[in-house]
């Protein structure tokens, strides 16, 4: 690992972006699958509570079509001057794109609603970027300086997209490269912070897009982790199984414990959902009268 991803990896774990389960107890997904880890990568605008804060302010005041960017940049600002490890990251951000691309060739960076919004509005303004504003419905506004207007055509253009983390790259196939294309332009480089290794950055390249990451998620990144004391060997374990297999590897899991699925139907709420979500659809192929 480089030191970049090393001092990424520090801030997530601090951060709680980075969670990682006992070895016995794994995290319920909402596709009513398993792992042993989770990944909040906006926790890294401070903490779980001020990422959830952004959040329902930006789902209040994103209508608001020509004061939204304006107030929600002057609030990122605010935190990036009283926030340690938002404004360390930022910055580790912006030297990281000055040291893979040529700012130069770069017209405007964008961010697609609604997390991507945290770590690319404030890199575009300390770089002197306009920005591209992404939303959902693939409409697009650009903000600069305290400017907002709509975009129908940007001629052209050469376009750094910034997310929080890549995985698929689903949300880039259904709505970041469509939206820019619309408007006359084209997505050539991708900066996130996080690189789950899933695939995005395979079909990335398909569409002539250059990725780059702080941070890939892989068992480097663990292994890295258990030098340093941020997990144990057992969590190691498990998460390296994971990567390997990740069905597989929770299958054995769930016939080797077979309190875990019972527990979690009796826990209520959304870890009940999930178990229950996980038992209609088989995601394992268990025979669950064996487990239950």
């Amino acid at each position: 690992m480089v030191e970049n991803s090393e001092k990424v990896l520090q801030w997530m774990f601090e951060t709680k972006a980075l969670r990682i389960s006992p070895a016995d107890k794994p995290f319920w997904y909402t596709s009513g699958t398993i792992g042993p880890y989770y990944i909040n990568t906006h926790f890294l605008y401070g903490s779980e509570e001020k990422a959830n804060e952004l959040l329902s302010f930006i789902d209040d005041k994103k209508d608001d079509i020509n004061s939204f960017p304006v107030e929600l940049s002057k609030r990122l600002w605010q935190n990036y001057t009283s926030d340690a490890i938002y404004k360390q990251l930022v910055d580790e951000m912006c030297k990281f794109i000055k040291d893979n691309i040529d700012l130069d060739k770069v017209d405007y960076i964008s961010g697609g609603e609604r997390r991507d919004w945290f770590f690319s509005l404030l890199p575009a303004k300390l770089l002197n970027k306009p920005h591209l504003v992404i939303y959902k419905d693939l409409t697009v506004h650009e903000f600069f300086g305290d400017e907002v207007r709509k975009v129908n055509d940007i001629e052209g253009k050469s376009v750094l997209h910034i997310a929080d983390l890549i995985t698929e790259a689903s949300s880039y196939e259904r709505a970041w490269i469509p939206a820019v294309k619309n408007i006359n332009g084209n997505i050539r480089w991708s900066v996130v912070v996080v690189d789950r290794k899933q695939g995005g950055r395979e079909l990335l390249e398909k569409h002539g897009i250059d990725l780059y990451s702080m941070i890939e998620i892989g068992k480097d990144t663990f292994k890295k982790a258990l030098e340093v004391g941020l997990i144990n060997s057992e969590q190691y374990r498990v998460i390296s199984d994971f990567i390997d297999d990740p069905k597989g590897s929770m299958r054995n899991f769930l016939l080797s414990h077979p309190e875990f699925l019972k527990n979690s139907l009796n826990a209520g709420g959304k870890e009940a959902e999930r178990a229950k979500l996980c038992i209609e659809k088989n995601v394992y192929g268990i025979d669950m009268s064996k487990i239950e």
